[in-house]
């Protein structure tokens, strides 16, 4: 058995596996039993009561952690004119118009985040779309901009995109072991509220299926989802 395996093993044992802890519980469990070497990004997993398969039930939206992630996403914007220096000014790793959409076709990927002000979509629809994927700019999730600069801008100070994936479960980054419980669980119940906010209305019975928190090594720990339905304002 390696070190990694006997960390992890040694982790499993701080806590009950079966247990379905609170949220602030779960994240202090979480940051307890975090045996990277490095500051691990600690994630929530949330399972949804929704058919991904329906257009009418997809889940997806933005909002701004009180405390960012810890991580400042790589972020290009896709614009024209005198748009560029303004989201370069803003903080925007590279921008641009058909040279940048030329490069991303060419194998350029080293980002996380595409923006685009409207007039550009069209182009990036006809060159990218099967390129950027998840990636691709799209107005619900803030990433088609009129001001392209004001949406670099928050990118870059905590604002996150957060969606289902296929499995109907929603996925994100809510900080890093060091900021700490506090931080973690304001930040986790400003995520929470939107996705209960974004509850589509063809959904039915139960919302918030399962919910589980896990840092970037360490095993996941189970979070009481009536607490979390709670704690994120469901009535």
């Amino acid at each position: 058995m390696g070190k990694k395996d006997k960390k992890y093993k040694a982790a499993l044992e701080q806590f009950n596996r079966e247990e379905a802890y609170d949220i602030s519980d779960a994240v202090e469990t979480v940051c307890k039993i975090a045996f990277a070497k490095f500051d691990e990004t600690v994630e929530i997993h949330v399972k949804l009561g929704i058919d991904p398969r329906k257009s009418d039930q997809t889940v997806r939206g933005t909002t701004v952690l009180p405390h960012g992630t810890g991580k400042t996403p790589k972020v290009i914007v896709f614009t024209k004119g005198d748009k560029i220096k303004a989201a370069e000014e803003a903080g925007a790793d590279m921008a641009g118009a058909e040279e940048l959409i030329q490069k991303v076709k060419d194998g350029f990927s080293d980002f996380d985040i595409a923006v685009a002000s409207p007039d550009m979509m069209g182009e990036i629809g006809k060159n990218l779309g099967r390129i950027l994927g998840p990636k691709m700019p799209n107005p619900r999730a803030g990433t088609v901009a009129p001001d392209p600069a004001k949406a670099v801008s928050e990118l870059k100070s905590g604002k996150i995109q957060y969606r289902a994936d296929k499995t109907g479960i929603v996925h994100c980054p809510v900080g890093k072991v060091s900021f700490g419980t506090e931080k973690i669980v304001e930040n986790l119940k400003v995520l929470l509220e939107a996705v209960v906010k974004a509850k589509p209305s063809s959904s039915k019975g139960v919302y918030l299926r399962s919910i589980a928190l896990t840092s970037t090594m360490g095993p996941s720990v189970k979070v009481d989802t009536q607490k979390a339905a709670a704690f994120a304002g469901v009535k």
